[in-house]
């Protein structure tokens, strides 16, 4: 992402679903459907103000998190950025439409802002138990983009970047924050559109009657125009042929199944977005993400300070999985450290790819409150 302070940048002072918003706007969003859900509320919230007041902005409350989702799909589909914001119980509603999304491969943004759970949980209270059911909450074999923010600028930074991800690979796109990022308030400068690169979705380059929605490509992405704009575009989320028709045939379907999959693969390095702090010379190292990463990058500090060779891995995006990154963090340290406020969803990602190479301990808090600097400081100073 770009340096932010320019010329036309305007200061703020946000909490993260606010910067969610200005993101969203950024990119190109014209289209928010949502059901109000602490502690992701705020967006839908201020969405509800700023659409209205842009050309052909549209803001909707819809009757739940399950008419939501179906209602982004519909927008996107006829052209629309569109969006949408929830937390666990909600996302859970939204799992089948989910499903939908990716079979028909609609580019979409669904933010879930995490807290307590399972059930209603502790609905104020700050969790990452949504990691997995990111990955694998619908059904079935399929590719998915999960992204992480840890600060109020990054919640600003990786919408634009779910919207893009979304558009470009067109694909739904998970943007996962927690519930102490959501409502942590921080100046940041917002500048204007043109300071950030903005992909928007391919359309065809054929005329209607030589169009196919679904046809392969050397990206394995289709072209996507409005449907209403001359081009036919079925819809289903049965398994389907080129032309969108339903299909039985083995190698109809192996073609589309494989192609989902090869559009994300063959891009791993343009998705993996993480960054590394101190992690040069690091002898231990620490893997978290979303609030935890601002915590882990004090406790590698205090760590320094006291002779610890520490770094950390900061995971922007948890899925695809970041194994590149994991690996080499793996073979340069002793051992690495993965704190998260859940019982372990990340962590299990890591012991897959580096258990073999160094010893991976984990800190796990799932009380309600936040996992601490100290917390994890002492972890690294016990050897």
């Amino acid at each position: 992402m770009p340096n932010h302070k320019k010329k036309n940048a305007k200061a703020l002072f946000a909490l993260g679903n606010e910067a969610v918003v200005e993101g969203a706007l950024i990119a190109g969003c014209t289209f928010y459907a949502g059901y109000p859900i602490t502690p992701s509320s705020e967006i839908m919230e201020v969405m509800a103000a700023r659409l209205p007041r842009i050309p052909d902005g549209a803001f909707i409350q819809m009757e739940d998190e399950i008419a939501s989702l179906g209602a982004v799909i519909g927008a996107s589909l006829a052209g629309r950025k569109a969006m949408t914001a929830t937390s666990g119980p909600g996302f859970s509603l939204m799992q089948e439409n989910l499903g939908f999304a990716c079979m028909t491969e609609v580019p979409l943004v669904i933010v879930n802002v995490m807290r307590g759970g399972p059930s209603t949980g502790l609905p104020t209270s700050p969790a990452q138990g949504d990691v997995q059911q990111a990955r694998w909450g619908t059904h079935g074999d399929h590719p998915i983009i999960v992204l992480s923010a840890s600060d109020v600028k990054e919640c600003m930074e990786m919408t634009i970047q779910a919207f893009n991800f979304a558009e470009k690979y067109r694909t739904p796109v998970i943007l996962l924050i927690d519930e102490i990022t959501a409502h942590t308030r921080e100046r940041i400068d917002v500048p204007g559109p043109e300071a950030f690169e903005i992909f928007n979705r391919s359309y065809p380059s054929v005329p209607p009657e030589w169009y196919k929605p679904y046809e392969d490509t050397m990206r394995g992405v289709s072209p996507m125009p409005p449907i209403g704009s001359g081009y036919r575009h079925h819809v289903t989320g049965l398994t389907h042929d080129v032309m969108g028709f339903p299909t039985q045939q083995p190698e109809e379907i192996k073609s589309l199944m494989e192609r989902l999959f090869r559009k994300i693969d063959q891009f791993f390095p343009d998705i993996m977005l993480v960054e590394e702090y101190r992690t040069e010379d690091a002898e231990i190292g620490v893997i978290a993400y979303g609030s935890v990463a601002r915590s882990a990058h004090l406790a590698i500090d205090m760590a320094r300070e006291q002779g610890y060779k520490a770094g950390l891995l900061k995971l922007k995006t948890l899925f695809p999985f970041p194994k590149t990154y994991v690996d080499k963090l793996a073979h340069r340290c002793s051992r690495i450290i993965v704190p998260e406020m859940n019982m372990g969803q990340m962590s299990r990602e890591v012991k897959r790819v580096a258990s073999k190479t160094t010893s991976v301990r984990t800190i796990n808090r799932i009380d309600g409150q936040i996992i601490t600097p100290s917390q994890i400081y002492k972890s690294i100073s016990q050897g």
